[in-house]
């Protein structure tokens, strides 16, 4: 008996098509990336955010108003120095001999009064004294005037600066005071004598020179990049040391003009500085910059046209300008001038979607910054 051999029918019915899947998956990646899109734009106008935030301070150069050899550098680099603190002395001894030479001349002045110059020089050193007092104070307190009117610095340390000047201006009063009961000394030959006037002028120019060769702290903050030695001659207004203000810092932030539809000074800010990772800060909006620099530049007379070789013209930013809530106290004291800081603006308020939304986002930033 022979065997039979069955082959294998074929199947008529066409194979499964895979068309439908492919094609229910680039509806769904199309519907994503749409999405993302929108998500994109509603988060630029509702909650613009940028990771180039910088810290930002006054730095100041502190230049000696007077030219001479530094024999002192008191303080070293990075150090942290209170107002009024000796940064670094010039050399006195050539302010010393001008002093000594101007209370000569005045001596000399009023050798044909029946008077003493030695009251009036001591009276006038007084003044001296009292007037660059004055002028320190004032400086310090116009600073605090400027912080407290922005909300920085507290209403009590207002008043203490406002006391202060007055203060001052009691004393240089009081000193003013003494120097004409000098003068009145000199008798009526000697009161309105030109050349006792001319002398007085020589010395009070003296002796603010001689104050001048101590250059101290403008007011509490930090010298850094210190490069100054002893022996170097330093020229005066030329910088000799670098400060930066410990009082008064803020995050400068530069957005796209796109993103600046909805912002206002005043409005929440959330802030996360890459020198502290894991904790993120409340700030506000303090204002946003009316203008940049383009680059224009000018030959002749006429603008200088900026042939582009690009695609797409890159988009302008402009600063805005974001300061801490809780002013300096509230400062991290970890965050350096320069430094880097996340920026979320919650131009459209805290209490929507798109803000929870940004708000999750940078606290999950937040612990991603201890690796990066």
């Amino acid at each position: 008996m022979s065997e039979v051999t069955v082959f294998p029918v074929p199947d008529p019915s066409p194979p499964p098509s895979t068309g439908g899947s492919a094609k229910r998956i680039a509806i769904v990646v199309v519907v994503l990336l749409l999405a993302l899109v929108a998500l994109y734009a509603v988060t630029d106008r509702m909650a613009p955010s940028s990771s180039r935030g910088i810290v930002t301070a006054h730095v100041v150069q502190i230049a000696p108003r007077v030219s001479g050899e530094v024999v002192e550098v008191a303080v070293e680099d990075d150090a942290v120095v209170q107002a009024g603190d000796v940064l670094f002395q010039l050399d006195a001894r050539p302010f010393e001999l001008a002093v000594g030479q101007a209370e000569a001349n005045l001596a000399q002045a009023t050798q044909g009064v029946q008077a003493s110059a030695a009251s009036l020089i001591a009276a006038q050193a007084q003044v001296t004294q009292a007037r660059a007092a004055l002028d320190a104070t004032r400086a310090e307190a116009d600073r605090t005037f400027r912080l407290e009117e922005r909300g920085i610095a507290a209403t009590a340390q207002g008043d203490t600066a406002r006391a202060s000047v007055a203060d001052a201006q009691a004393r240089l009063q009081s000193a003013v005071a003494n120097l004409e009961s000098a003068r009145s000394q000199l008798g009526p030959e000697g009161g309105d004598n030109p050349a006792i006037a001319a002398a007085q002028a020589a010395l009070e120019r003296a002796q603010y020179d001689l104050a001048s060769a101590t250059a101290t702290a403008p007011h509490y903050g930090v010298v850094t990049n210190v490069t100054l030695s002893e022996g170097q001659f330093v020229a005066a207004g030329n910088p000799a040391l670098t400060f930066i203000d410990a009082n008064a810092a803020w995050i400068t932030v530069d957005l796209r003009e796109n993103q600046l539809q909805n912002v206002e000074p005043g409005d929440r800010v959330r802030l996360l500085f890459d020198a502290v990772p894991g904790e993120v800060f409340d700030g506000r909006v303090e204002s946003v910059a009316w203008g940049i620099n383009p680059g224009r530049s000018a030959q002749g007379g006429l603008v200088v046209n900026q042939p582009s070789n690009r695609w797409f013209e890159p988009a302008r930013q402009i600063p805005v300008r974001v300061e801490l809530e809780g002013g300096m106290e509230a400062w991290p004291r970890k965050a350096r001038v320069g430094g880097k800081v996340h920026v979320v603006i919650l131009a459209d308020g805290a209490s929507n979607p798109v803000a929870w939304l940004a708000r999750g986002m940078q606290h999950l930033r937040s612990w991603t910054t201890f690796l990066h």
